[in-house]
């Protein structure tokens, strides 16, 4: 996946309007290089694309890439080789990392998670806890790791919650409201209690999210609904709950930290040849 507004952006930014002071002055204007890109441990990649968008931006010549999105590589492997005007490298180096480093961190964490809970039905999914303006990326991202995406967008579905519940008088009131004004749009609602659960379920929700409520909790969820709408547990869980929740018999885990708390993935551009 590319977003070349980001791309250009992102070189702007880190340009500020100037040029790259320290390879102006240390490197000439036509020197060249070779180049890769070195995964420092091992994970799962994502951002390749975006790498490579960069690199094209700056007018890199060669670019060779050597794995591809949700590829899984170990501490040494190269993930692009490139070839070219040295100062147009180095001023790829770092926008390119951040990409490569921030996409790939999340897609080694849903790995992580959903490896958890392997062999269960149940499916790691994403929230809408994204960086501003990287939706789409890290949502990319969290698929490249083998998760699955919540809604994009809030036009996307409806998701009931309890401001929307208080604001509107009522979760039947807000359920009739949503459904009159988009009678085709999926529904979500969320409950915090199993008496909530049991107040919901005739109204015939998409889907009802468990809010913070226990494993044994989700449990009993599970028992009430009896396969009359899907379930997602959200809310306090961590790696590692994940199997406990997931074999509760839950459809989904909403995870918000794959995409505001993943670690940057370890990942550096070695010099090979001037």
């Amino acid at each position: 996946m590319i977003n070349l507004d980001l791309v250009k952006a992102a070189l702007a930014e880190d340009l500020a309007g100037g040029v790259d002071v320290t390879s102006t002055a240390t490197i000439s204007a036509d020197a060249e290089l070779q180049a890769e890109f070195v995964a420092r441990e091992s994970g799962v990649v994502a951002g390749i694309e975006m790498a490579k968008a960069v690199l094209t931006e700056v007018g890199v010549a060669e670019i060779k890439v050597l794995v591809q999105e949700g590829a899984h590589v170990g501490a040494g492997d190269v993930l692009i080789r490139v070839s070219g005007n040295a100062r147009a490298i180095l001023l790829a180096e770092r926008t390119a990392l951040n990409f490569l480093g921030h996409l790939s961190g999340i897609a080694t964490l849903t790995n992580k998670w959903v490896k958890e809970i392997a062999g269960t039905n149940c499916q790691v999914r994403d929230t809408r806890k994204t960086t501003p303006g990287w939706r789409e990326l890290e949502k990319f991202a969290v698929r490249m790791g083998g998760g699955t995406n919540h809604r994009m967008s809030l036009s996307d579905a409806a998701l009931i919650k309890d401001n929307h519940i208080a604001a509107a008088g009522g979760v039947k009131a807000a359920f009739k409201a949503v459904r009159s004004e988009f009678p085709t749009a999926p529904i979500e609602i969320e409950v915090d209690t199993l008496e909530q659960l049991a107040e919901v379920l005739p109204l015939k929700p998409d889907l009802v999210l468990l809010d913070n409520m226990s494993p044994e909790q989700c449990r009993s969820a599970v028992s009430l609904v009896a396969g009359q709408t899907k379930l997602e547990a959200s809310g306090g869980i961590t790696l590692d709950l994940a199997r406990r929740y997931a074999e509760t018999g839950v459809d989904y885990l909403a995870i918000g930290a794959l995409t505001h708390s993943a670690k940057n993935f370890d990942i550096g551009l070695d010099v090979r040849r001037k």
